[in-house]
């Protein structure tokens, strides 16, 4: 490509090139250890291609036009008859195409709805993890498709009609019925206005009709409004019940799916989120009456999941975008990357990452193995809102700091650093705040053996790994409720030194514990004192240096 003409009063130089056309697999040391170590070693290929695909600077462009058009609510057509659809630009229809043919909706299930076997859900979280770097709005209809099955699982006769849909590798974005369509996604509304997280609370009333319920009500946040049917929450005769709502009635006509407007965010902006009305909506139930709550559950863990996985990824490349940015510009005579101060501040936060991502790939081989060993099963159950908790609530001030390492060129929108300083926060309030993931830890171990046997074994390995009995930890601890933040982040960071210390070089584990369990983290990255050596080590594996 020919270079632009230089300006008239002066030259560009002392920037760092753009960070593109890399192999989001194979420049992360992190990734393919952890990958490694989880089981799905033999995936590597298939994950390199993943990477190199995903690291073209064309897809990262793709990304940022998905952004920058952000989708449009059409409720009527020319002639004024309701419409209630989507309009999106092409990149985020890009978006959708790839990740659906590479399988991020469905890749952990069969088409006959049962889950697919070990090592699916490791491969999967390693793709969705790299895709999470480039655009994570699309991401939402994609968790919420995969997770959806689960719940659907309540109703074994629908789950065969739409599984084999759902499960497809063809992305279909047509306004037509979900049984005319190649592929299909599921969506999900829980929450109303007065009601939030206590989805109990849920006003929306479903009467019997025929073979199926009228839904009268609302959804303060209908996700993805784009899909072809939604989970939602409402109250049947029997009590609060989940229910499965399609786009389109059994007749073929458009079902009374009011979109009242979409949300205008701080982030998430490629990705249509909306207010809606069910004005006498048709659905048909999912599972027992009355039993709403605890069959979208089994949803909600796994879109849990992929909050965790999505914050890790902008972690990840906001990590990347600092120490690229830092190797190619010069400050005092000498490059950024060798400064004293900065190599530190690199170092804490490539250590930080190393610990989510170790943490995030262990709890996928979790659930890739729950249904066969109860131990696992135990992990998955109580690790998955402590990870969430802290790895979401960490990604934003580890964002910021890396924006810091750029100075003004990570302040300005033509940088990645601001869409992904603007997406980090939802991932730790969507599926519940961080009150409600330490209330379920919490719990967890009052309620089950497994659990607090888990917890007790992480913190005598966690003793282990730092050689001091003051970092211990008894299930007992858990009484007072205003103490749930610092006991659910201390679990959070004990099973992530235990995932490092499965998966990366002692010398890296050792680091982390130090300055990790030894003593609270002072989250102002760069305040722990870190050795030459080990320096080094964590930022060759952040980023390889030619």
């Amino acid at each position: 490509m020919t270079a632009a003409p230089p300006f008239d009063t002066h030259e560009v130089f002392n920037q760092s090139p753009p960070y593109e056309d890399v192999d989001l697999y194979a420049s992360d040391a992190a990734l393919s250890e952890a990958v490694k170590a989880n089981g799905a070693d033999n995936e590597a290929g298939l994950l390199t291609a993943f990477g190199r695909q995903w690291g073209m600077a064309e897809m990262l462009g793709v990304g940022r036009q998905a952004n920058e058009n952000p989708p449009k609510l059409q409720n009527f057509d020319a002639k004024g008859h309701r419409r209630d659809s989507i309009e999106f630009h092409p990149a985020y229809h890009r978006l959708m195409r790839e990740s659906v043919a590479a399988g991020l909706h469905a890749s952990t299930w069969t088409g006959s709805g049962k889950r697919a076997e070990a090592p699916a859900e490791v491969v999967r979280a390693a793709r969705y993890y790299m895709a999470a770097q480039v655009e994570a709005g699309h991401l939402c209809p994609i968790t919420m498709t995969r997770a959806a099955l689960a719940a659907l699982a309540a109703e074994p006769a629908l789950l065969a009609q739409v599984a084999p849909k759902v499960v497809s590798a063809r992305y279909d974005p047509r306004f037509i019925p979900w049984w005319e369509k190649s592929g299909m996604t599921l969506g999900m509304g829980m929450t109303e206005k007065q009601g939030g997280t206590d989805v109990r609370a849920n006003a929306t009333t479903a009467t019997p009709n025929g073979d199926g319920f009228t839904l009268t009500g609302h959804k303060w946040f209908l996700s993805a409004p784009m899909c072809d049917a939604f989970l939602v929450l409402a109250q049947a005769p029997g009590g609060l019940t989940c229910f499965f709502m399609p786009r389109f009635k059994p007749d073929g006509s458009v079902n009374a799916l009011r979109l009242q407007r979409l949300k205008d965010k701080l982030g998430n902006r490629s990705n249509a989120s909306s207010e809606v009305e069910f004005a006498g909506a048709f659905a048909w139930r999912v599972g027992d009456e009355g039993a709403g709550v605890r069959t979208i559950i089994q949803m909600v863990q796994l879109t849990r999941l992929d909050c965790v996985l999505a914050s890790a990824g902008f972690m990840r490349m906001a990590l990347a975008q600092a120490v690229h940015h830092c190797r190619h510009r010069t400050v005092f005579q000498k490059r950024l990357y060798d400064q004293p101060m900065m190599r530190t501040v690199l170092a804490d936060l490539a250590l930080e990452m190393e610990g989510a991502l170790a943490l995030a790939m262990r709890l996928a081989r979790a659930f890739d193995c729950a249904a066969d060993d109860p131990r696992e099963a135990a992990y998955a159950r109580a690790v998955t809102p402590a990870a969430k908790y802290w790895v979401c609530k960490t990604a934003p001030g580890f964002i910021y700091e890396a924006m810091e390492c750029l100075g003004g060129n990570g302040y300005v929108e033509e940088s990645m650093l601001p869409r992904l300083f603007r997406e980090a926060p939802v991932n730790a309030i969507w599926e519940g705040s961080g009150n409600v993931m330490c209330l379920d830890v919490l719990r967890a171990l009052r309620r089950e053996e497994d659990v607090a046997a888990l917890f007790g074994a992480l913190g005598r390995e966690a003793l282990e790994l730092a050689g001091e009995e003051a970092i211990g930890f008894a299930p007992t601890h858990v009484a007072n409720e205003a103490e749930a933040r610092l006991i659910v982040g201390r679990l959070a960071v004990m099973a992530a030194a235990a995932a490092l210390a499965a998966s990366a070089p002692p010398a890296v584990t050792e680091a982390y514990v130090r300055t990790r369990l030894l003593r609270p983290h002072a989250a102002l990255y760069g305040s722990d004192r870190l050795d030459a050596a080990t320096i080094d080590l964590v930022l060759q594996r952040a980023l390889p240096e030619a």
